[in-house]
């Protein structure tokens, strides 16, 4: 076995320690920043439990917390009754109409905290399109999120590393290959990873030509 230098030593300990001790830095840092944030949007409401309650500001946003928790469990435990759904119902039509931008916000909550069978990313499929033209062997990794009557789709090319963020594409048959052995989170693994492992996984899995 090569004996490893002093140098080499250090430099692969302290490489091999910040692998370890970064994320968990990171995710730490990401906590306390939502732990602020969130604060900051209830410090009204804490505020008032202090003054009332003279309790610590911790408790006091401890107890606005869980009171917003039952709220929530309670606005929907309400409008599954018959008299609460009407009630939503009117509401909300009401307010989509006199509110701008609350429907559109009203959707995207509903994709991330809604039902996920009505979510685009759980009713897609994994596939790869090639965007630039069926004669260009370029391909992008997409997923299909919808299907027209003339046979087209519309796809959503994620961009790594963060693949929330991308581009809306509608493009022709005959530039997609779906992949439905490639499961969505697979996909976004790769995605995350900047292509990283996108061999082994459509290497590995079946894709159908349509």
């Amino acid at each position: 076995m090569k004996k490893m230098s002093t140098e080499e030593f250090i430099k692969k300990s302290a490489l091999g320690g910040l692998v370890i001790v970064l994320p968990i830095a990171l995710l730490v840092m990401g906590i306390r920043w939502l732990f602020q944030l969130v604060t900051d949007l209830i410090q009204p409401f804490t505020d008032l439990v202090i003054t009332v309650l003279e309790f610590p500001e911790i408790i006091g946003d401890i107890i606005v917390l869980v009171s917003i928790v039952i709220l929530c469990f309670s606005v929907g435990w309400l409008v599954t009754t018959t008299a609460g759904s009407w009630v939503h119902r009117h509401f909300d039509n009401r307010l989509a109409r006199y509110a701008p931008g609350y429907k559109m916000i009203k959707e995207i909550v509903g994709q991330f905290f809604g039902d996920a069978s009505k979510s685009p990313f759980a009713n897609g499929e994994v596939a790869l399109v090639k965007l630039f033209g069926i004669d260009n062997p370029t391909e992008v990794t997409v997923i299909v999120t919808s299907k027209h009557e003339n046979g087209s789709y519309t796809v959503f090319m994620p961009t790594g590393p963060n693949p929330t963020s991308g581009n809306i594409y509608h493009v022709k048959p005959s530039q997609v290959t779906l992949c439905p052995e490639v499961k969505i989170e697979d996909a976004m693994r790769t995605i995350i990873a900047c292509g990283a492992g996108s061999g082994d996984l459509f290497s590995n899995n079946n894709t159908n030509k349509k």
